[in-house]
């Protein structure tokens, strides 16, 4: 298996990361998990829009490698070439390059590219409720993947703990934000919501794109901060990330019908041909 390691490829067995790593020491940094299929990184310009965004927030200055969309899909390709199957899983991950104590000596990252067989994620939710030992925080760095990783394994424990399929993460005002690995989204009335960041879920790229499909489908959408009992109130309740999009079917006792849900379905159809999907 080979790997890209600020630039140079090489067997994943002999890459060494060196001490001191900010990464390790201080979660310095951020991530981004892509899919690549033969037309290209699928949701390119909202992964891009996203990293952007984090290194800023972060003060750290994206590789030219990395930093646009072309140059992200060449770098891509390097690793993917080595690849013996024509779609995958990609996790790119950035932390600031150097040692020091809280404050940082640069604004310069490493980074590394590893990549595995894709695996699609659109089976039914059957089983979920809502999280009752953690709770998300807004913050200037909640939107993107990797500060606030802890937070997703304690809610993954909780999880398995109630063996659940899945747990849905209110805000610490206790609004609904997002699920462990998921962005969240339902219908009403003819109407597609979703949580609004200031609840302080991660802005997911796939959910992004589900909504740039709905305007084009003529279709209503409203983020904003919702309390459970409007999510319940729901018709069609789903997740969404690059895995897949998934009906939940139940939340604690209230069952839904989302997977045969007409308008659903019909985003769903919708955004398959969707460019950048």
């Amino acid at each position: 298996m080979l790997v890209l390691y600020n630039g140079e490829l090489l067997p994943a067995d002999t890459v060494r990361l060196p001490l001191p790593n900010r990464g390790l020491y201080f979660n310095d940094g951020f991530f981004e998990t892509l899919v690549w299929e033969p037309a290209g990184l699928r949701y390119l310009p909202y992964h891009v829009a996203r990293m952007q965004r984090a290194a800023t927030a972060l003060s750290l200055e994206l590789p030219a490698t990395l930093a646009s969309a072309a140059a992200l899909t060449a770098t891509v390709q390097q690793l993917i070439g080595t690849a013996p199957e024509p779609v995958q899983r990609l996790r790119l991950q950035l932390w600031r390059s150097g040692g020091g104590l809280y404050a940082p000596a640069t604004t310069q990252p490493d980074w590394l590219l590893t990549t595995q067989p894709f695996a699609a994620v659109e089976t039914p939710v059957l089983q979920c409720d809502f999280a009752t030992t953690v709770r998300t925080h807004s913050s200037s760095v909640s939107f993107c993947k990797g500060p606030n990783a802890l937070l997703y394994v304690l809610a993954a424990q909780e999880r398995q703990r109630r063996r659940l399929d899945e747990v849905i993460l209110l805000s610490h005002e206790g609004y609904v934000a997002e699920t462990v690995a998921a962005a969240l989204g339902w219908i009403r009335q003819k109407t597609i919501y979703a949580p609004t960041e200031a609840a302080g879920g991660v802005a997911g790229t796939r959910l992004a794109h589900l909504r740039t499909t709905a305007a084009a489908l003529g279709l209503l959408w409203r983020e904003g901060l919702y309390e459970p009992d409007e999510l319940l109130r729901a018709e069609a309740v789903f997740t969404a990330n690059v895995a897949g999009v998934r009906a939940v079917q139940q939340i604690g006792t209230v069952e839904f019908h989302s997977a045969t849900h007409p308008l659903l379905r019909r985003l769903c159809l919708a955004e398959a041909t969707t460019p950048g999907g």
